[in-house]
């Protein structure tokens, strides 16, 4: 199923599944009042939406709606770094931007390079939870950053409660999949993480966190490593990568995450930028008015304009 969470009439949001012609969807409010109780009733809730959605008299045309975030408040949200080639460009673009003429040098001597723990064990951060918006919601530019960027990614969603989870168990823990842009004020960042802490406030503004359009079911994406993954700003292609070129896979993560530490139903994990997902990689960047769409197979279109104010 492709859920949602969904405005009508600027009524209060609701959840809904979206039927299989992607115009119309069905309400599922009067069983489920939020995404994290469909989610937290484990297989039985999606019993139920099923039998919801078959047995439907009634329908709501998509134009009808406005569709928000379909997980508006994760439980919680980490953010990792799974692609290479993502780590490997970004790292070779902000050499260039920081040392100039003298960047070419320092790539030649092979000075930068990816650190060994990333291939040993998932990196990752926590994110802000409350700063989530969804599709064709307006991104409001932080007024301490002159440099925006996206960030293409692919997210799962947690189902099923987890510690210590081994990995041929970890598919089982997961209930479905989202786009997410991470919005990245890449100045604040740059400048903070020299600290050696963060990021923060490179990542942490309100409407910075974007899920949608979609949570689609575990059970429509057999295999989630087999997905085009394409960013486009204003229209024009600016990148695009593929889901199977994760070093570390999502089974890898949740092993990691939930060593000691247990995993609640509602999480949000992000893949991190696939190769040539995000401006930074290809020395781009955004405008005030640019509106940035990001597609992955079986998951839609995730649309969204900055604002500055």
């Amino acid at each position: 199923m492709k859920l949602v969470t969904f405005v009508h009439e600027n009524g209060p949001e609701k959840v809904g599944a979206m039927l299989d012609d992607e115009t119309t969807l069905v309400d599922l409010s009067d069983d489920f009042p939020r995404m994290l109780d469909l989610i937290d009733a484990g297989p039985d809730g999606l019993e139920t939406a099923r039998k919801a959605v078959a047995s439907a008299e009634r329908t709501l045309p998509l134009r009808s709606v406005s569709l928000r975030a379909p997980l508006p408040v994760p439980r919680q949200i980490r953010d990792c770094m799974l692609f290479e080639k993502h780590l490997r460009q970004a790292g070779e673009q902000f050499v260039r931007m920081q040392f100039g003429k003298l960047a070419g040098l320092i790539l030649g001597l092979g000075l930068v390079k990816i650190p060994k723990v990333w291939y040993e064990q998932p990196i990752y951060y926590k994110a802000n939870r409350f700063s989530v918006i969804g599709p064709d919601q307006e991104v409001i530019w932080p007024n301490y950053s002159e440099l925006m960027d996206f960030e293409c990614e692919l997210g799962i969603v947690i189902g099923k409660k987890g510690k210590d989870i081994a990995r041929d168990r970890a598919g089982e823990h997961i209930f479905g999949y989202t786009i997410f842009n991470d919005m990245s004020a890449r100045d604040a960042q740059f400048k903070e993480m020299k600290g050696r802490l963060g990021p923060a406030k490179g990542k942490d503004f309100d409407t910075g966190n974007i899920i949608g359009p979609y949570l689609v079911t575990a059970d429509e994406i057999p295999d989630p490593y087999n997905l085009t993954m394409i960013a486009r700003v204003n229209g024009e292609e600016w990148g695009r990568g593929h889901s199977g070129q994760m070093h570390h896979r999502f089974e890898d993560l949740i092993v990691h995450v939930s060593r000691c530490e247990t995993l609640y139903p509602g999480e949000l994990l992000g893949s991190g930028t696939v190769g040539n997902g995000c401006g930074l990689e290809h020395g781009r960047f955004l405008c005030p008015g640019d509106t940035v769409e990001l597609e992955i197979d079986g998951l839609g279109v995730l649309r969204n304009r900055l604002v500055k104010p």
